[in-house]
């Protein structure tokens, strides 16, 4: 493909008029809060993931006690059917007026008394008995809420790909929405047939986004190609009351539609994937709903893709009532590294050189804030596209630059350098120094080759699918990541090494370790970054937990803080930032902690029963806030946990 002819950067389809219609999203938010609510998976559509309750605070949040804890209603399931293979309990509950509302890691969806945690109703759609639906077990973020006068329902995109509208009094299927209460995600819609039963292929594993009375849906697609034609992320609008689809916008174009040029030899009609996976968010007023992509396939070799592969990686900007391109903007070209957006974008108004900008930001895996004009595309601050290396493997194209923002500042260490290395001792640094020199090392987008190449952040590091929270208020962004660092080595072909297979994250791919049962590089592993949107400055860095500086390895070292592996998601409310720790570090706690958000001072360490997973929400219920945290791991118990002051507090 021509280089004269990129469409990788923002492409704007608005008018001037469009400009005019702006959403004040502080003021939206304390509209929530007036009720207590907490009526999407971020809060609301804005995915702030915030509320402006202020009933806990900086002096009584010590004094938070578990209120109650809600068993899922998969563990009978689980117990008579050991076959099956949960993951993580990774929802996080919506709460609409005045009752709790929760997907479980089986599909089942449960109506909970905010005050009590008792069940009020469980419907089970029967997801499991298809058995793994993703290849990361059996694992749901949640349900969507959707009212107009008496006609309430819940909506859950189930991992057996149905979309499921429930009567939200009594949890049965609304029998005029689709055939029965459902619409078939499996074929509905779609540009190509599936190929093969979807198992472990093709779900929907996040919550709907509803706006302007459209249910937008994506879906998780396996990131390495398991069957001979990958479908491809094709994102729909239904209609909510009726279940009939209104449109369909595909992610990977098809012949004549835009961005078909950019998968050269025709490859688009070839190739999958480029689907959005993670929760999106939308701006009511503006009736437009951000989608956040993924990598197309094969996530970590595109020789059989050419060209920059729109729309892969890129957050797309669409009208909600047509489905059509308002604009896009491209991550990463041809992505090679499995740089996918794993989360929301965080709407927020921000005030740069005395100018209020309706924004988004976008957090990413590979350590960037990228921030847009929400209504045009137009980046806030300006956007360089910076050579980068090519690859050495046959067949591999890459794309000769990548994007970098000038604006915020990385909020993790990119590349790998000599300087990154642990140097608490000269012994420790040498021998660094002797396990840095085994792998082929360099900056951000440095391509793997024959030899094992390290990626920092890896796959798994930077932000991922717990996302970000924005203050509205002040314009804050609150970023917990982690530092992870991995090495890949591909064949000269692409394939795996020893197997012809195509290269996969479990294949020749591993985590990189240190000496002596240390990391190689030094902390934080993981991290809490406030970074003021307004500014595009970062205010503050800490690290998110001890992490493994209580294991024998660090004894005597005198870290400090090193920082939590382990990944969750925040959650904000007037003054506090609270944040747990996921269940993948070795020396995780079962803590949820309160974060002054001003100055990232912890005021308050509470004791859990377990490691929390999906952001925690927060909500107003018979004049008491209640904060919630999910919990659960394979085959560890999943709940619910609440927290509330004790009566007189």
């Amino acid at each position: 493909m021509g280089r004269g002819v990129r469409v990788r950067r923002r492409e704007v389809l608005l008018g001037a008029a469009s400009a005019l219609a702006l959403a004040d999203t502080a003021a939206g938010a304390r509209r929530i809060a007036a009720k207590g609510d907490w009526a999407a998976y971020g809060g609301t559509n804005a995915a702030a993931k915030y509320s402006p309750l202020s009933q806990i605070d900086a002096s009584n949040a010590g004094r938070l006690k578990i209120a109650w804890e809600w068993d899922s209603p998969d563990g009978p399931i689980l117990k008579a059917n050991p076959a099956l293979a949960p993951g993580e309990f990774q929802a996080t509950p919506i709460m609409a007026d005045g009752v709790l509302y929760t997907s479980t890691a089986l599909c089942q969806v449960a109506a909970i008394d905010p005050t009590t945690g008792k069940t009020l109703w469980v419907h089970d759609p029967g997801t499991w008995k298809r058995g793994k639906y993703t290849s990361k077990g059996m694992q749901h973020r949640g349900v969507a809420y959707w009212r107009d006068g008496e006609d309430a329902r819940v909506l859950i995109g189930t991992g057996d790909n149905r979309l499921i509208a429930l009567d939200a009094r009594t949890g049965k299927p609304i029998p005029d929405f689709g055939k029965d209460g459902e619409v078939d995600l499996g074929v509905v819609g779609l540009q190509r047939p599936l190929l093969r039963d979807p198992v472990d292929l093709f779900a929907s594993t996040s919550p709907p986004t509803i706006c302007r009375d459209v249910i937008v849906m994506g879906q998780y697609i396996h990131d390495r190609q398991v069957a001979a034609e990958m479908p491809p992320g094709d994102v729909r609008g239904f209609d909510v009351r009726t279940g009939a689809l209104k449109w369909t916008f595909h992610t990977v174009p098809m012949e004549g539609e835009f961005g078909w040029e950019t998968w050269e030899d025709g490859s688009a009609a070839r190739n999958g994937n480029a689907n959005i996976w993670a929760p999106m968010a939308a701006d009511d007023e503006l009736g437009l709903v951000y989608l956040p992509g993924s990598c197309p396939t094969n996530n970590f070799y595109g020789g059989a893709r050419p060209g920059d592969n729109l729309f892969g990686n890129a957050l797309i900007c669409l009208d909600v009532k047509t489905g059509k391109r308002r604009w896009h903007y491209q991550f990463v070209h041809h992505d090679i590294w499995d740089f996918d957006l794993p989360c929301a974008p965080n709407l927020v108004d921000i005030q740069v050189g005395g100018r209020r900008i309706k924004a988004v930001a976008q957090v990413t895996k590979h350590g960037f804030t990228f921030v847009f004009d929400r209504v045009t595309g137009r980046p806030v601050w300006p956007i360089e596209e910076r050579p980068v290396a090519p690859s050495t493997l046959k067949g591999e194209k890459l794309s000769p630059t990548q994007p970098f923002p000038s604006k915020p500042p990385p909020f993790e260490p990119q590349g790998m350098t000599e300087d990154m290395l642990i140097d608490w001792t000269p012994e420790l640094r040498a021998e660094a120094l002797k396990i840095m020199g085994e792998f082929n090392v360099g900056p951000l987008f440095t391509p793997f080759t024959e030899t094992l190449t390290i990626q920092r952040p890896a796959w798994v590091g930077g932000a991922n699918w717990g996302g970000a929270a924005v203050d509205p208020e002040t314009g804050v962004l609150y970023v917990p990541s982690t530092s992870s660092i991995g090495a890949l080595a591909l064949a000269a072909d692409g394939k795996r090494i020893g197997t012809g297979e195509t290269e996969e994250i479990a294949g020749s791919a591993r985590a990189v370790t240190g000496p002596r049962g240390l990391p190689l590089v030094k902390p934080p592993y993981g991290r809490i970054t406030a970074i003021d949107l307004n500014r595009g400055e970062i205010l503050w860095m800490k690290p998110n937990g001890p992490g493994a500086s209580e294991t024998p390895a660090f004894k005597g070292l005198n870290t400090g803080w090193v920082g939590s592996m382990g990944r969750t998601g925040p959650l904000l409310t007037k003054t506090l930032l609270f944040l747990g720790e996921g269940p993948h570090d070795v020396n995780t706690r079962r803590v949820l902690r309160a974060w002054d958000k001003a100055t990232g001072a912890v005021v308050a360490e509470l004791p859990l029963p377990g490691a929390t997973l999906g952001p925690p929400m927060t909500y107003l219920a018979n004049g008491k806030q209640y904060v919630v945290c999910g919990m659960g791991f394979r085959r560890t118990p999943h709940k619910l946990v609440a927290l509330a002051l004790p009566d007189g507090a």
